[in-house]
């Protein structure tokens, strides 16, 4: 008979073969385990590592998916909290954004027009001013709140704060908020080709509204802009009022980088604009070369009398004869 019958012939003669009890001791005990015990016993010892294996993985691998989600969490909430701040302006205030190319065409200051003798100009004019901004001002009147006026329309004064705007915003340590405060005439959004929006008149008059209802971000992050909102025949009163002292207090103050430019009705046609420069840290006056007269400048100084910090440009003047570069505006 071969190996392999042997075997064969063995095992067919167990299974005709009734198991027999089997004693093991336990604990100094000694337990008898029956036939069926005995069939039951060696499933538990093949299951019992099948299934101990994963019930020791399963809390290791548990863990770590539990433990993953808990900075990804914090890493998404601080974003969500910080967004506001970012887009200070609320959900319904949209993002306005300047054709920064038709504003170079239309000789405009503009970080993408290169080196030119108007950009070299308002560096020029913006450096003391800056310089002045940051320094202790009067009480009540912080010296980054600047106001560009005239004596009479047409002498470039909205087209002098637009480009002061403009060059204060391409600085590294400075961001700008341009006002149009002319609520008689407002041209700022006009001359940057923008529709009407609400703005400074619409916070004053309606105080649930706050500045961040109305204030327009724009492509330049660095400059954002307040229209002159709806009309009113309150403007002067609305101006002199104290809610008018804590709103420029409020937007001096907010951000400690932050100058705020506001284009001002001609000094000698309205009185909001006497009224405005009573909350001015530094004025700016536009006066037209070869057109302004010397009276007119005069009564409008006379304006400005207890004003500190009174500068003055000289617009739209003349080449100099004698020199190659010429240069439309000089700081005096």
């Amino acid at each position: 008979m071969s190996i392999i019958e042997k075997a064969a012939s063995r095992i067919d003669q167990a299974r005709e073969a009734a198991p027999a009890p089997v004693v093991v001791e336990h604990d100094g005990q000694k337990i008898v385990l029956e036939p069926q015990a005995q069939a039951a016993a060696p499933v538990a010892r093949v299951e019992a590592p099948h299934v101990a294996t994963p019930a020791v993985a399963t809390p290791r691998v548990e863990a770590h998916r539990a433990e993953a989600p808990r900075p990804a969490a914090t890493r998404v909430a601080a974003p969500g909290v910080a967004t506001p701040r970012k887009t200070a302006p609320k959900p319904g205030v949209p993002k306005v954004d300047l054709d920064l190319v038709r504003m170079r065409d239309a000789g405009m200051v503009t970080a993408a027009s290169g080196r030119t003798s108007l950009l070299e100009d308002f560096r020029v004019i913006k450096r003391p001013l800056l310089k002045q901004a940051f320094s202790e001002g009067s009480p009540g009147r912080p010296n980054n709140l600047i106001m560009i006026t005239s004596s009479l329309p047409g002498e470039g004064k909205t087209y002098t704060a637009i480009n002061l705007a403009m060059s204060i915003a391409m600085e590294l340590d400075h961001t700008v908020l341009l006002v149009d405060a002319d609520v008689a005439r407002p041209s700022v959004l006009r001359t940057l080709g923008l529709p009407a929006q609400r703005g400074l008149m619409d916070i004053l008059v309606d105080d649930k509204l706050d500045l961040s209802d109305v204030m327009l971000r724009t492509n330049v992050d660095t400059l954002s802009i307040l229209p002159a909102g709806t009309s009113t025949p309150r403007a002067t009163e609305l101006l002199a009022s104290s809610t008018m002292s804590s709103l420029v207090n409020e937007i001096a103050s907010r951000y400690p980088d932050r100058v705020i430019i506001f284009d001002s009705p001609p000094l000698l046609l309205t009185s909001e604009s006497r009224v405005l420069a009573s909350h001015m840290g530094q004025i700016v006056m536009v006066v037209e070369a070869q057109a302004t007269t010397q009276h007119a400048v005069k009564e409008a100084l006379r304006q400005l009398e207890g004003c500190s910090n009174v500068n003055l440009i000289y617009n739209k003047a003349r080449d100099i004869p004698g020199i190659e570069e010429t240069y439309d505006y000089h700081y005096g």
